[in-house]
């Protein structure tokens, strides 16, 4: 874990889950969800950082636990019972790119009920971030949704939807759905695969125009090796992929949505524009890169990205 820089404290809900991962004959288990990957990522960027979501008690929930932990991230909000924990059987193609079956019913994982999500008026946190599976299996989704809607009177709220249509495979639904939390997000990061699937035929731009009239401020596409765009307001704002020996992709978008999360901390989220906003996106193309080049959602610790040459790229 990077040491502390008083950042934060930055609130990540959505699942934590065992990532069965087959690359040809071998079968490994790791701990994984795209929350949770965030979580860490933001830890080992030295960013107060609370996870909150239900954990099972489990083999496999204190393996997900201790891992946690000793990423430095603060589970005092995470919500523990004796239901096991959700399961993601991933495959990774010989690109090194992910796809997903999941073992959701009656798991820990998305038992969100409103009397054990945290306060927002008590906890004061600087941001909220959350999305994937969280934001679409009910009826933990409702839950949240009612809950990071009263956060967003306190802090502004990050969403990626992480689109997982072995989960959800109706377009209409999963539009209504992000629709839905789009109108209480500050900030949108989606991939060319999400924004492809969802919006089929239709550019980034005018689907973030849509966005940005519901009061998002910053919408982020990440286009894997050809790097990251984003609009706001103020117009388009893009920087290149970095090139690197992909050993697989897991967990990069989650640390560019750390990155962005990093931002919106160490500043006003209006002030992210033009060479600011072109800083943070270089940033987070390194940090993609770092752990791309690394097996499993091994993202970069704050030590390593300052070690990095920004203007390189």
């Amino acid at each position: 874990m990077s040491a502390q820089r008083k950042l934060g404290p930055v609130w990540v809900a959505g699942e934590v889950l065992i990532d069965l991962i087959t690359k040809g004959s071998e079968t490994k288990a790791i701990v994984g969800g795209g929350p949770a990957n965030t979580a860490v990522a933001l830890s080992r960027l030295g960013i107060e950082t609370y996870f909150i979501d239900g954990m099972s008690t489990n083999d496999y929930g204190q393996r997900a636990k201790a891992e946690l932990l000793a990423a430095g991230v603060n589970l005092d909000f995470a919500e523990f019972s004796d239901k096991p924990m959700c399961i993601a059987d991933v495959t990774l193609d010989e690109s090194g790119s992910a796809t997903y079956e999941f073992l959701i019913d009656g798991t820990a994982t998305f038992d969100f009920i409103g009397e054990w999500l945290p306060n927002p008026s008590k906890g004061n946190p600087a941001v909220l971030y959350l999305g994937t599976l969280a934001s679409i299996v009910e009826p933990g989704a409702s839950v949240l949704f009612e809950w990071a809607g009263e956060v967003s009177n306190f802090a502004p709220v990050i969403y990626d939807p992480n689109v997982r249509t072995s989960v959800l495979s109706d377009r209409n639904r999963y539009q209504e759905s992000v629709a839905k939390w789009a109108s209480i997000s500050k900030v949108i990061k989606v991939s060319s695969d999400d924004l492809e699937w969802l919006y089929p035929g239709e550019h980034f731009e005018n689907v973030a125009a849509r966005w940005l009239q519901v009061g998002v401020e910053l919408a982020v596409l990440t286009c894997g090796s050809e790097g990251i765009r984003s609009m706001t307001s103020l117009g388009e704002v893009s920087v290149p992929g970095v090139q690197v020996e992909v050993v697989d992709t897991v967990g990069a978008g989650d640390t560019v949505g750390a990155i962005l999360a990093e931002a919106v901390v160490q500043g006003e989220l209006k002030k992210i524009h033009g060479d600011r906003l072109r800083s943070v996106l270089k940033r987070a193309a390194i940090a993609a890169a770092i752990t791309c080049s690394r097996p499993g959602a091994q993202p970069p610790t704050f030590q390593e990205l300052e070690d990095c040459n920004l203007d390189g790229i």
